[in-house]
């Protein structure tokens, strides 16, 4: 070994017994240049070019490492020729860099994936949202306006009616008419309640909720708004998971709570009924996954025998 790369391999040597950090490769590439008296030295990695000083020519030496190239070493002048055994001692460290290189060109790949991978999804929530707002547009000019024609005519009809059952039975058919205008106009609305659009999610689950005596709302640490698709999911996830409560644990009370976490709009639907078996399968618990899942959301269930059932989940944002 010439006396100039000995000098070179110590200095190196001594580079990276400093503080335990990993190599800069520029630096590295500085403490080479400098022990052989180069104008300029480079370290070739990849596609990137880590250089000090400058030069006209450059003599260029593959640097391996475990039987494989991870690199190049450039020495300017070209005069300086090929330094075998300064490329030797720079096998590790420039595996090193190497593998770092790597690693942050993974997680940017991976970090611009989990970027597209929200935007489609958000993409697809909005979608959904406009479908959804386009139904009930269409449930309202279309579908409720022929059953309001349907009801002033059978009260024609039964204006009409002088006496006998026939009279009852169109009154019965308007009764009943009226009972099916009503759930037309709920369902309706509640593809996208005005007030959920309006006021937020708090005051469209006063509002829907207010009115029955076994729920009880704690919707004070809810205090921000939310982009409509992630309020709409909550909405429903909450209503179905009331609904499955009033239906499986009738006469139980339960407790609605929403909050603002520091993951996200967090939510809870609890119950002191009489619980059953978490692994078991449970009506409703498909949909509520579903629909939080559309948002990026997560929902659990913990329940067991005697304990009632609590319905909780979190929506990131």
């Amino acid at each position: 070994m010439r006396t100039r790369e000995r000098r070179a391999a110590e200095a190196i040597t001594a580079y990276l017994a400093r503080d335990g950090r990993d190599p800069d490769p520029r630096e590295l590439a500085q403490v080479v240049g400098t022990a052989l008296g180069a104008s300029g030295c480079a370290l070739v990695v990849g596609d990137q070019r880590f250089q000090w000083g400058t030069g006209d020519s450059w003599a260029e030496q593959d640097v391996e490492h475990g039987g494989a190239v991870c690199g190049v070493l450039a020495l300017a002048p070209e005069s300086l020729g090929p330094a075998p055994a300064v490329a030797a001692v720079l096998g590790a460290p420039v595996a090193v860099v190497r593998l770092a290189l790597e690693t942050d060109q993974l997680r940017r790949a991976g970090d611009a994936a989990a970027r597209a991978l929200v935007d489609e999804r958000w993409r697809a929530a909005a979608e959904m949202e406009a479908e959804r707002r386009g139904l009930e547009r269409d449930l309202h000019d279309g579908a409720q306006h022929q059953l309001v024609a349907l009801r002033m005519s059978l009260a024609l009809a039964a204006h009409r009616v002088s006496a006998g059952g026939g009279r009852q039975h169109v009154e019965e058919l308007v009764a009943r008419l009226d009972d099916a205008e009503k759930v037309l106009v709920e369902t309706a609305a509640g593809i996208l309640p005005e007030v959920l659009a309006t006021a937020g999610l708090a005051a469209a689950l006063r509002t829907e909720l207010d009115r029955h005596d076994v729920v009880a709302l704690d919707l004070a640490g809810l205090r921000r708004r939310y982009p409509t698709p992630v309020e709409s999911a909550v909405y429903y996830i909450v209503l179905e998971a009331v609904n499955n409560a009033r239906k499986h644990a009738p006469g139980a009370r339960i407790t609605v709570t929403a909050w603002d976490s520091y993951e996200g709009l967090a939510f809870s639907v609890a119950d002191d009924g009489p619980g059953f078996a978490a692994a078991a399968p449970h009506a409703g618990l498909p949909n509520l996954t579903a629909r939080a899942a559309s948002v990026g959301g997560v929902v659990q269930v913990r329940s067991a025998p005697g304990e009632g059932t609590t319905v909780s989940g979190v929506v990131p944002f």
